[in-house]
């Protein structure tokens, strides 16, 4: 049995839960959250937990258990918490800048790129080399965040471009001359 899988999802107060089929709904005070759920889990609610199981010992059936459950989990903490992943622009004449909904990032590129964000995304620019990427969904504040690191990923010998705040780069040695 699944260890993840099989611990209860405790739902706090004001979250609601509801199943159709095998679409699962939680509702909060931050929003939304719906996901359609694999036919071979099995999600029910008793009082104010949730209970994930699996219908059988499948290798596929035993590895979707845990995920479900995590799945369920995050979306509970989205709709009551929200996610939020910090980015920093490292470099001379690195910028972001706040227009309207979008963000203009300069990162030594031609051309300035705007960020539009998807619906149910917030950006912040708390200062010019910070970005903030906020939303209720997990899975989409983190793809978000992972475009517009890819936009100039960190290099290792001078440590320039977008990185995570918590992300440590490795540096490397550059040439050395005679």
């Amino acid at each position: 049995m699944s260890r993840i899988g099989r611990k209860p999802i405790e739902l706090p107060a004001g979250v609601e839960f509801s199943q159709n089929g095998n679409v699962v709904t939680v509702k909060g005070p931050l929003g939304q959250l719906q996901k359609e759920l694999p036919a071979a889990i099995n999600v029910r609610l008793e009082g104010n937990q949730v209970i994930v199981t699996r219908n059988s010992d499948d290798k596929t059936d035993r590895s979707l258990h845990g995920l479900t459950r995590t799945l369920i989990a995050n979306m509970v903490e989205g709709v009551t918490k929200g996610y939020s992943k910090t980015l920093e622009l490292v470099g001379v004449g690195y910028r972001a800048t706040k227009q309207g909904e979008a963000v203009n990032i300069a990162v030594g590129l031609s051309h300035p790129v705007n960020i539009h964000p998807p619906k149910g995304i917030q950006l912040e620019v708390p200062a010019p080399n910070k970005i903030v990427v906020k939303g209720i969904d997990k899975e989409a504040v983190g793809r978000l965040a992972a475009n517009i690191r890819a936009i100039r990923k960190p290099e290792p010998y001078k440590g320039k471009g977008i990185k995570y705040e918590t992300e440590r780069v490795r540096r490397k040695v550059g040439k050395t001359g005679k």
